[in-house]
């Protein structure tokens, strides 16, 4: 009796594993992260013409938010130091609530070129530049400013021209940013900026806070 007992219960538990294996062989494979950057600080600022006082004001912290793709991906932004608490605030609602981004690579892979870049829907943030058309340091020489999406959350101009070009402005499309969106509405609560509300030129991908 007792024999017939213990080949009941391994019957039925090898029924359970049957069904059962396969959903967590897929819960696994979908938590499989994809790496989109994996550098060292070194790697991360090569070349950049950044003064040694900003670059130890900066760390290079690692994201994870889905892609496009659907998949989860694992990416590294140069931010200040002083940022850092609110940056990991907002890429963790972006993951809860799989806001897609496409990829999250320091703008050294592009050799510090900020038009190439956005050109690949690439989100960023420090780079020791000039705001375009001046002389003027941007927030991002910083560590203080994130393009998000920037190829789908184009800058447009008051004459209708956009930046990066070919880029479209649609508000429908996945990662594509407006006022009433969550991710908006993060930054500002935690004192940043939205590029999307400027006066002279809506930039929809630009986030930045003062130091």
């Amino acid at each position: 009796m007792n024999q017939i007992f213990r080949q009941s219960q391994l019957f039925a538990f090898l029924l359970i594993f049957f069904f059962i294996s396969p959903i967590i062989a897929e819960q696994g494979a979908s938590k499989k992260i994809v790496i989109d950057s994996a550098m060292t600080f070194t790697e991360a600022t090569a070349g950049t013409k950044a003064p040694k006082k900003v670059l130890d004001s900066l760390i290079l912290l690692t994201v994870d938010y889905y892609s496009y793709d659907g998949k989860l991906h694992r990416g590294q932004l140069l931010i200040n130091k002083a940022v850092e608490k609110d940056i990991r605030s907002v890429f963790n609602l972006i993951c809860e609530i799989r806001f897609p981004v496409k990829k999250v690579i320091p703008i050294v892979k592009y050799n510090w070129d900020d038009d190439a870049s956005m050109a690949d829907n690439n989100t960023s943030a420090f780079n020791y530049r000039n705001i375009a058309g001046t002389d003027r340091l941007s927030n991002h020489s910083f560590g203080r400013a994130v393009d998000l999406n920037p190829f789908s959350n184009p800058v447009i101009h008051l004459d209708g021209s956009v930046n990066p070009k070919g880029a479209k402005y649609n508000k429908n499309f996945p990662g594509t940013l407006r006022e009433s969106d969550q991710i908006v509405k993060k930054f500002e609560g935690l004192g940043w900026r939205w590029g999307g509300k400027f006066k002279q030129y809506k930039d929809n991908h630009h986030f930045d806070k003062e130091g």
